[in-house]
């Protein structure tokens, strides 16, 4: 697989950085829609450890892209994108960060409990089933479980969503599970949101009202750190606003203004 996928023409000004960790391609409508009018990166981070991605993520924008350049960073992508302007800050622009998760850990206690509230018992049955397997030593295959069970929670986190097929190419079970520790390690100690003082460049936080990640868990915390900072809450809107009918086009119309 060619990484980074690219979309439109050089220079590439633009770079989409997928959720996760280790499920990469969801990103790529948001790609091909904005190619008519910039040149769009799309990096699949393919490294175990949380220092292996945010160095592999700047090795693609130096390599490929036209620094600095906008980063739009949706979900775990958005945490990545935020810990690579503060380690590089001459090589972003701009910080667009959609749904990201909450910045500290008291705004992610009621998260799954969301989701779960949202499912049918059947569908809540088939959550701890696979939740279970997960944690079972002798289950081997725990990509495939890990990506029925993002299925699961896509449909729980969507809110009017578009007929629309899931785009992400592979889930990968050891790059989530590694990655994902030591990111939420560096959430409970602070340091994460603290790295928010050394970000020098324009950040904008689209998030949808539907979405379980709380918004005041992503406003709240960066305004306190970041010194340029809009935030702006998409209404009718789940997790991932570009598959959503009636937060759709709004949300395509800031990311364009965003990026002229």
């Amino acid at each position: 697989m060619k990484n980074p996928r690219t979309y439109g023409a050089p220079p590439f000004t633009v770079a989409v950085v997928h959720g996760g960790p280790g499920a990469p391609g969801e990103m790529a409508p948001v790609a091909r829609a904005l190619a008519y009018g910039w040149g769009v990166l799309e990096p699949l981070q393919t490294a175990a450890t949380l220092n292996g991605q945010i160095q592999e993520l700047q090795a693609i924008l130096q390599h490929t892209g036209d620094l600095p350049v906008t980063l739009i960073g949706w979900s775990w992508g958005a945490w990545l994108s935020f810990m690579l302007a503060a380690r590089h800050p001459e090589s972003v622009k701009k910080l667009i960060l959609v749904g990201s998760g909450p910045f500290e850990t008291t705004y992610a206690a009621h998260i799954m409990e969301v989701r779960l509230r949202r499912l049918s018992a059947e569908e809540r049955a088939d959550v701890f089933a696979l939740s279970a397997a997960l944690d079972d030593p002798a289950v081997t295959d725990k990509s495939t479980i890990m990506a029925r069970l993002g299925t699961l929670i896509a449909k729980a986190d969507a809110y009017d969503p578009l007929l629309h097929e899931r785009e992400q190419l592979e889930c990968q079970y050891q790059i989530h599970q590694r990655v994902w520790a030591e990111a939420d390690a560096l959430r409970r100690s602070g340091e994460l949101l603290a790295l928010g003082r050394k970000i020098t460049c324009p950040v904008v936080a689209l998030h949808g009202d539907y979405d379980p990640h709380p918004a005041e868990g992503v406003r709240e915390p960066l305004a306190r750190v970041l010194t340029d900072f809009q935030f702006v809450l998409l209404k009718h809107c789940g997790h991932c606003p570009w598959i959503e009918q009636q937060a759709r086009d709004q949300f395509y119309r800031i990311i364009k203004h965003e990026l002229e």
